[in-house]
């Protein structure tokens, strides 16, 4: 009799487990928004951003100063066809100066959305995926806000940062850190940031994907088709705002993840910096070397993306970007 009543116990208890688990790591939501309309990305602009920035014969890592003021060129060059202001952040590091390019559409003094992509990369590889493909996103979402003028109740503030790769990877010198500290000094009011990082290439095979964890092979994809959204336990409104949005907007499948602050790969882009200011942050990615075996390693080249599925994942961040709610 005690050995069924344990038996019991042990099975209502995994009853309730199991959906408590799916809810708070997955963020489960049903969208009912409105898809937009009349929206494209053209996934050949995309690639010609992609591959102008992770061409030249010199590669846009930290040593190579030159070259990141040209990819900085072309971003500042891109922000204002689209119709938009940039600004420079110049800050220096050992003697040498880097700079953030920040864009915002919409009213100056409202509440400010923070979407950003970082445009360094590591080492001496072409970075197509990481994060020319971030990077070209950020360019075309600049694009639609300019073309579509949504209107909404704050301002969409666009960054493409310089320095988030080793060796300042996780320091307070990331271009990251700079622009987050320099908002949470001028008392910015900031609904919350998006990070774009890598979110260009997929797979069909089967068993593409891989987890951190064997545990999450029975709760994800085991292809890796998808794009996801991953931030910290406590920011599950947050991310099912980002979630509705970009599945309202089609496209890609959206998963998502709230995991603890010490899971692997949790902190691993800019979204970190916000969070170390206060700030609700989540990043939008194809899981980088979860999925891609090209990560940081010279094939990292323009021809291994999928620029037709990237551009859906563009229009998707659009989406979340016009229906995030504005805190009253």
């Amino acid at each position: 009799m005690s050995f069924l009543r344990i038996a019991i116990g042990v099975l209502v208890s995994l009853l309730v487990a199991v959906p408590v688990l799916i809810w708070v790591l997955m963020a489960p939501v049903v969208s009912s928004l409105p898809r937009p309309t009349d929206i494209s990305v053209d996934p050949v602009r995309l690639r010609e951003h992609v591959e102008f920035l992770s061409g030249g014969e010199v590669t846009r890592s930290h040593d190579h100063p030159e070259r990141l003021d040209a990819v900085a060129t072309y971003i500042e060059a891109e922000f204002q066809k689209a119709g938009l202001r940039p600004t420079r952040q110049s800050f220096e590091i050992n003697g040498r100066t880097y700079s953030n390019f920040i864009a915002r559409y919409g009213n100056e003094s409202a509440a400010r959305l923070v979407i950003g992509a970082h445009y360094d990369v590591y080492g001496h590889q072409p970075g197509a995926d990481d994060n020319a493909s971030g990077v070209a996103g950020l360019l075309e979402l600049a694009h639609l806000l300019g073309e579509q003028k949504p209107q909404r109740g704050s301002a969409i503030e666009l960054v493409a940062y310089t320095l988030e790769e080793p060796p300042f990877f996780m320091s307070e010198r990331m271009g990251s850190a700079v622009h987050a500290r320099s908002l949470r000094e001028s008392g910015a009011d900031i609904i919350g940031m998006i990070s774009l990082e890598m979110i260009g290439y997929f797979s069909d095979a089967p068993r593409s994907q891989r987890y951190p964890a064997p545990l999450l092979t029975l709760l994800y994809p085991s292809r890796g088709d998808f794009v996801a959204i991953v931030s910290r336990l406590g920011e599950h409104a947050w991310v099912r705002g980002i979630k509705r949005g970009m599945i309202a907007g089609g496209g890609v499948p959206v998963w998502s993840m709230n995991a603890p602050a010490w899971f692997p790969g949790i902190d691993f882009s800019d979204h970190a910096s916000y969070w170390d200011e206060g700030y609700p942050a989540a990043m939008i990615t194809d899981t980088a070397f979860l999925r891609n075996p090209n990560y940081h390693e010279g094939t990292d080249t323009p021809a291994t993306l999928d620029y037709e599925r990237m551009a859906e994942v563009v229009k998707q961040v659009y989406s979340a970007s016009i229906h995030l709610p504005v805190p009253r």
